[in-house]
């Protein structure tokens, strides 16, 4: 005969050690998630600033120096 009641709390045991699996796993899937987007938006914003830094310095007559990644100050003047 079947012993019911060890049946029953075998499989709640089981139910729960595989709820328990399931909730660490998303808990890391969402903290990778979570770093992933922040880096993302730590690029964008470097990016962001690097574009408008360029900007600014055509803008203000400098040379960009692409090399050294900064603005070297106005153009020099041809037939001066």
């Amino acid at each position: 005969m079947i012993d019911w009641p060890k049946t029953i709390l075998g499989a709640a045991t089981a139910g729960a050690l595989i709820w328990l699996y399931a909730e660490i796993r998303n808990q890391g899937a969402d903290s990778v998630r979570t770093s992933i987007e922040r880096q993302n938006n730590d690029a964008r914003n470097a990016a962001d600033d690097a574009r408008s830094a360029y900007d600014r310095c055509l803008d203000g007559g400098g040379l960009w120096n692409f090399g050294a990644g900064r603005c070297d100050g106005p153009a020099p003047r041809r037939g001066d």
